[in-house]
C-alpha cells in the first residue's frame, strides 16, 4: 500500500515539475490578469448596471445581457472588487497575477515577494485614503471611489480619532509605506533636509568666510595646504575651507563660484571635535552588486532529489560483515577487543580495536583476504585512523546511496558557512556534509579514470559557487578541450563568464585560445598585485574591504576585484598538444595567484607523471581522486594508495596535506544545470562577458629569417608527412616523430617559410600547398640544386 502511495506521489511530483504545465498555468494567469483589467476598466463606465449583478445572475440564461466588456462574470467580479471591496485601489490586484504569470515563464519583471507586499498594502491604504478624500459620497461607483471596505474603515477611524486625527494617521501610514517600499526614499528625504539647511544658512556662512579669510591665510602661511589630490581617497574629496574661499574670489565663472560656495558651506556644517578639527560625514559603502541590484540567487527548487530504492544497510548485512571480519582475522590469530560500524552513503566504516600486542602491519597485509571473505568490490584499510586510536576497514555497501546536490546546498552547514568561496563536495562516511573554502585550498586538482565522476564533480563545484555568489563577485574562465562538458554554462556568459576581448566563444576549446587566455590571466594577476601594492594590503579580501568602504580612489585606477575561478575539464589533452606553452603560465598562476583571487580547478583522466608533474603537484596541495585503475595512478595523484580501491560512481578521496578523507561526491544531472543556467540567463545581465586583459602572442621567430642550412634534421621527413596526410599540424609531427611540442612547432615554421604549408589559421589545420609527393620531391630537388649553386 505504501509503495502505491509513493508511486502516486512521485507521479504527481513529476506532473507538477513538468515545464509545460508551468507554461500552461502561467499563460492562464497572465490572461486572467488582463481579463480582470478589462472588466475593471469597463466597470468605471457601466457601474450603474453592474452593481446590481449578484452571483446567482451570472449563470442566468442568454436573455440576460450586461454592458460590461467581460460579460456577466466580469460584471459580478468587478462589482465585487470595486464596489463591495476596495474601490479604484483594486486595480493593484491584477498586477500581482501578471507578475506571477511572467515568473512562471521565467521572465522576471519585478521581485515577486516585494511586488505582492507592495500591491496588497497599497490596495488597502489607497482604499481608505480615497474614501477620506471624497468623504461619504456614494454617488459614484456605488460605495464611492474607495469601495465598501474604504467607506467602512474611514467612518470607523473618523469616529475614533476625529477628522483631523484620521488625516494625521493616514499621512503617517503613507510616510511609513513609502519609507519601507522604496530603497532610496530615506536618502532622498535626507537630501531634502540638507538642501533646506544649505539654503537657510548660505548667507551667514558666506559672511563668516569673509570674516575669517585673514585668519585662515595666516594659518596657511605656517602650515602647507593639503591639495585636493592628496586629500581625495575612496571616491570623495576633502577641500580646505580657506582655499575654497580664496578661489571663490577668483576670475572663475558664476557657476563655479556657486559650486565652491556650496562646498564651503558644507565644510562649515561638518561636525567639529574638541580640537576644532573638521571631519567629513562617512560616505555610504560602495555596493558592487548595485548594477544588477535585482539579481536573485537560483532557488533550491531547481534541483532534484535523487534517491535509490532500498539503499539502507540492513542489520543483517552489518552483523554478517562484522562476523566475517572477526572470523578472517581470527584465522590469522589476530584477536579483536572491539568492533563498531559507521554507515555512510557508499561505504560502511568498521572500526576495530585489536588485542594488545597485535602489530598493525599484520592487519594491513590482510586487505585482500578480508575483501575475499566479504565478497566486496574492494576494501580499504586505514591503519590507524588519525586521532582515534583504532583501525578502520571501509567496506562498500551492497546498494550505495546517491547524494543529491540539493541535499548538500540545502544543508545547514552549507547555508550558514562563512567561507568566501564555499563549495559543497558531498558527504563523508559518517553522512556529514563536507564543505570547503576554495580560497583556502587555494587550487584544486581533480583526477580519475573515465566515467568515474570528474565532470559531475566539476559541476558540483561550479553550482556551489553559483548558489552563493552575485555576478559582480565572481567570474569563471571555462576551458573545455572536449567541447561538450561545459557548454551549458554558455547561457550565463554575460553574468558569470570571463573571456578575451577578441574571443567569440565564452567556453574556450581551441588550444591557442587557451594559451592566450592563461597568459592574459598572468597579466591580470600582475595588474592586481600592483593595485594591492598601491593600497598597502596583502590580499584581495583586504583590498575589496578597503574599496567598498571608499578608502581607495577609482580615479587612481582602483576597482572592485571579483574572484576568478579557472576550470579546466581535460588538462592532459592540453599538455599533449601545447606542452610547455600551457604549463608555464599555469605554474605562474598556481604559485602566485592565490592572494589576488584567481583560483584554478583542473581535471584530468590521465594521472601520469608527465601530466601531473612535480611543479603541478607542488602548487596543488588539495587533490581529489576518483577511482583509478592502478596503485601507481593513485600514488601519482594522492602520494598514497587507495584511489584504486574505490567503488566508482562518485566515490572519491580528497587530500589536503596529511589528511585523506573519503567522500561520496554530490550528484547533479544535466537537466538541473540547464534549469539553473536558464534561471540566471532570464535575469538582467551585464552588456557583455567580463573582459580579460588583451594578450598578443609573441612571434617565436620571423619565418623569412629561416636559413635552409639551419633547418631541422627532420625537415624533409616532416614535409613528406604533411603532404602524405594533407594535414599541416604541429600535433601530427609531434606524434609521428615522438618529439616535443617546441621542436615540432619550429619544424612547422620552417615548412611555412619554405612554402610547403600555409600560415596559421587558428583552430583550423594549416593548408598544405603540395597535393602529392611527386611535386614535393621536385621542389626539394630544386632547393638542393639552388643550395649547391650558391654555396
Amino acid at each position: 500500500m505504501m509503495n502505491k502511495d509513493g508511486k502516486k506521489q512521485s507521479r504527481l511530483a513529476a506532473f507538477l515539475s513538468d515545464e509545460r504545465i508551468g507554461m500552461a498555468f502561467g499563460s492562464f494567469v497572465i490572461l486572467l490578469s488582463l481579463y480582470l483589467y478589462l472588466t475593471f476598466i469597463s466597470y468605471l463606465f457601466t457601474w450603474k448596471i453592474d452593481q446590481s449583478f449578484d452571483w446567482s445572475s451570472v449563470f442566468s440564461g442568454p436573455e440576460v445581457q450586461v454592458d460590461n466588456w467581460g460579460g456577466k462574470l466580469g460584471a459580478w467580479i468587478s462589482n465585487l472588487f470595486i464596489n463591495k471591496w476596495f474601490g479604484i485601489a483594486a486595480f493593484f490586484l491584477p498586477f500581482i497575477l501578471l507578475i506571477t504569470g511572467f515568473r512562471m515563464f521565467r521572465i522576471r519583471l519585478l521581485p515577486l515577494r516585494k511586488t505582492i507586499r507592495f500591491c496588497l498594502i497599497a490596495t488597502i491604504l489607497l482604499s481608505v485614503i480615497l474614501s477620506f478624500v471624497f468623504g461619504n459620497s456614494t454617488t459614484y461607483l456605488g460605495s464611492g471611489p474607495g469601495g465598501a471596505h474604504g467607506y467602512f474603515l474611514n467612518n470607523w477611524l473618523t469616529a475614533l480619532l476625529g477628522t483631523t486625527g484620521n488625516a494625521l494617521l493616514l499621512i503617517l501610514l503613507v510616510f511609513v509605506f513609502l519609507l519601507f517600499s522604496f530603497r532610496n526614499s530615506l536618502n532622498w528625504m535626507r537630501s531634502l533636509g540638507r538642501k533646506s539647511r544649505h539654503e537657510g544658512g548660505l548667507e551667514a556662512a558666506v559672511e563668516g568666510e569673509e570674516d575669517n579669510r585673514e585668519a585662515s591665510d595666516q594659518e596657511n602661511e605656517e602650515e602647507p595646504i593639503e591639495t585636493e589630490e592628496n586629500n581625495r581617497e575612496g571616491g570623495f574629496v576633502v577641500r580646505d575651507a580657506g582655499s575654497v574661499a580664496d578661489r571663490s574670489g577668483s576670475d572663475a565663472d558664476d557657476e563655479d563660484e556657486d559650486d565652491e560656495i556650496e562646498m564651503t558651506v558644507e565644510n562649515r556644517l561638518k561636525q567639529e571635535n574638541g580640537h576644532g578639527e573638521i571631519h567629513d560625514r562617512a560616505p555610504e559603502n560602495y555596493d558592487p552588486t548595485l548594477e544588477l541590484s535585482g539579481y536573485e540567487l537560483p532557488p533550491i527548487d531547481l534541483l532534484m532529489d535523487h534517491h535509490s530504492e532500498n539503499t539502507e544497510v540492513s542489520e543483517e548485512e552489518l552483523i554478517s560483515n562484522k562476523n566475517k571480519i572477526v572470523e578472517t582475522l581470527g584465522n590469522y590469530k589476530i584477536q579483536i577487543d572491539k568492533i563498531k560500524a559507521t554507515i555512510g552513503p557508499t561505504v560502511t566504516l568498521y572500526e576495530i580495536v585489536p588485542a594488545p600486542g597485535i602489530r598493525i602491519s599484520k592487519i594491513k597485509n590482510l586487505e585482500d583476504d578480508i575483501a575475499l571473505s566479504l565478497a566486496a568490490l574492494g576494501i580499504r584499510i586505514i591503519a590507524p585512523i588519525p586521532g582515534r586510536g583504532t583501525i578502520g576497514i571501509e567496506v562498500p555497501n551492497r546498494k550505495p546511496e546517491i547524494v543529491s546536490m540539493k541535499s548538500i546546498l540545502n544543508s545547514k552547514k552549507f547555508r550558514e558557512s562563512d567561507f568566501e568561496l564555499a563549495i559543497g563536495l558531498g558527504k563523508t562516511i559518517s553522512n556529514e556534509t563536507y564543505v570547503v573554502d576554495l580560497t583556502k585550498m587555494p587550487h584544486l586538482l581533480v583526477a580519475g579514470a573515465t566515467g568515474q565522476g570528474k565532470s559531475v564533480g566539476l559541476n558540483a563545484i561550479i553550482t556551489s559557487l553559483l548558489y552563493r555568489k552575485h555576478p559582480a563577485q565572481i567570474k569563471f574562465v571555462l576551458i573545455d578541450p572536449k567541447k561538450v562538458e561545459l557548454t551549458l554554462y554558455s547561457k550565463i556568459e554575460k553574468h558569470f563568464l570571463a573571456r578575451l576581448p577578441d574571443s567569440e566563444e565564452s567556453i574556450i576549446t581551441d588550444t591557442q585560445q587557451v594559451i592566450n587566455t592563461l597568459n592574459s590571466l598572468t597579466i591580470e594577476m600582475d595588474a592586481r598585485y600592483n593595485l594591492l601594492k598601491k593600497a598597502q594590503v596583502r590580499n584581495i579580501k583586504e583590498y575589496n574591504t578597503k574599496f567598498v568602504s571608499r578608502k581607495l580612489n577609482p580615479k587612481k585606477g582602483h576597482r572592485y576585484l571579483p574572484y576568478i575561478v579557472v576550470v579546466v575539464d581535460e588538462f592532459a589533452d592540453l599538455i599533449m598538444t601545447a606542452g610547455r606553452e600551457i604549463e608555464m603560465p599555469l605554474a605562474r598562476l598556481a604559485q602566485l595567484a592565490r592572494a589576488i583571487g584567481i583560483h584554478l580547478v583542473i581535471a584530468t583522466q590521465r594521472p601520469s607523471i608527465n601530466i601531473i608533474t612535480g611543479a603541478i603537484k607542488a602548487n596543488f596541495p588539495v587533490r581529489v581522486a576518483f577511482k583509478v585503475t592502478s596503485m601507481i595512478d593513485s600514488r601519482t595523484i594522492l602520494d598514497s594508495p587507495g584511489a584504486n580501491q574505490l567503488v566508482g560512481r562518485g566515490d572519491m578521496l580528497i587530500t589536503s596535506g596529511s589528511n585523506l578523507i573519503r567522500l561520496q561526491c554530490a550528484y547533479i544531472d544535466t537537466p538541473e544545470i540547464d534549469q539553473i543556467t536558464d534561471y540566471i540567463a532570464s535575469q538582467q545581465s551585464y552588456p557583455s562577458a567580463h573582459l580579460l586583459p588583451e594578450y598578443t602572442p609573441e612571434q617565436s621567430s620571423d619565418t623569412e629569417e629561416y636559413d635552409p642550412d639551419s633547418r631541422d634534421d627532420l625537415f624533409e621527413k616532416a614535409a613528406r608527412l604533411v603532404v602524405e596526410f594533407q594535414q599541416g599540424s604541429t600535433s601530427l609531427i609531434q606524434r609521428k616523430f615522438s618529439i616535443g611540442y617546441n621542436r615540432a612547432g619550429r619544424i612547422v615554421d620552417q615548412l611555412e617559410a619554405a612554402g610547403i604549408v600555409g600560415p596559421y589559421e587558428g583552430s583550423k589545420a594549416r593548408q598544405v600547398m603540395f597535393k602529392d609527393l611527386l611535386s614535393l620531391e621536385q621542389f626539394l630537388e630544386r632547393e638542393r640544386n639552388t643550395d649547391h649553386d650558391n654555396p
